[in-house]
């Protein structure tokens, strides 16, 4: 049991490095743009999924969830809420907002016990309301720094947030979801990419071999932290893999800071600051509920 946990942390923690390294793998794929870098993303993760579902023989379960009009309702609006998700993050570091992407993951347990309280009717503890005043003042404080609302961070936390509580009522394994989802966005993902190849705008074959190998792997990049992440999921607690997911936006934040250059000013420290507070609270509160066996308010969904 030991050694089973401990595999199990690493796994978490190899699938939250390798998405806190995702800035870097979309940059290198410059001169792409973002839509382009999206639409071979989608191409090649549907083309990689495929490959996963037949050698772990999963279609005949991929069949009975297309069957299921309620599961493949859900898992559509999925597909597009995290096809946001990727355009979004893909262009905020593509364009010099990689902190902001950051951010956006912070906030994103956040997100997820505000949802919880609006759509699923869920009633929070005193603890956490505390929480979300303060990240709601993070808020505010940042949108009056930046000079507009971090629609960025937002969009990516709201999208992924709304995405986990579509994936949490459909009820699918990880590796189902995202085939079904990969395979809903291809055909306009690759409609799109022989249109702008026809146009001459792709760069997909005509920046060299490592440029194209570098756009082919997005598949495989996309499919192998996600099964990092189910091998952990089955091994150690939700309240571990809790803790693990603040990996990656750390690792985005240093990112941006050290090897992007992007610059922090004090008004920004201090709306990071206060989003840090309401997790340090949110966190604290939720160990301390999850000793108690008392279930947590917040899932942790899977990052893709």
């Amino acid at each position: 049991m030991v050694s089973e946990n401990r595999r199990g942390f690493w796994y978490g923690f190899a699938a939250f490095f390798t998405w806190g390294l995702f800035p870097l793998y979309w940059i290198a794929l410059e001169p792409a743009g973002a839509t382009e870098v999206l639409g071979h993303r989608i191409v090649w993760s549907v083309l990689t999924m495929a490959v996963l579902v037949a050698v772990l023989r999963l279609w005949p379960r991929i069949r009975l969830i297309v069957a299921d009009r309620r599961r493949l309702l859900l898992i559509t609006i999925g597909s597009v809420l995290i096809a946001v998700n990727w355009a979004v993050f893909i262009w905020g570091v593509t364009n010099g907002h990689v902190v902001e992407t950051s951010l956006g993951y912070f906030i994103n347990p956040l997100v997820l016990i505000f949802l919880g309280v609006a759509i699923m009717g869920e009633r929070l503890r005193l603890v956490q309301w505390i929480a979300i005043v303060i990240a709601t003042v993070a808020v505010v404080q940042l949108t009056f720094d930046y000079g507009r609302p971090p629609w960025v961070a937002l969009a990516l936390a709201f999208s992924f947030g709304t995405y986990g509580l579509m994936k949490k009522k459909a009820d699918v394994g990880a590796v189902e979801g995202l085939a079904i989802e990969t395979m809903i966005l291809a055909p306009v993902a690759l409609g799109y990419l022989v249109f702008l190849h026809a146009d001459g705008s792709g760069t997909f074959g005509r920046e060299g071999l490592l440029h194209a190998l570098l756009i082919a792997g997005s598949g495989i990049v996309t499919a192998i932290p996600l099964l990092l992440f189910g091998g952990a999921a089955t091994r150690v607690p939700m309240t571990t893999l809790g803790l693990l997911q603040y990996v990656a936006p750390i690792m985005q934040f240093v990112l941006g800071l050290v090897v992007f250059g992007e610059q922090m000013t004090p008004a920004r420290w201090v709306g990071f600051g206060l989003v840090w507070c309401a997790l340090t609270i949110i966190t604290a509160e939720s160990l301390v509920t999850r000793r108690r066996a008392v279930p947590m308010a917040v899932d942790v969904p899977v990052r893709v």
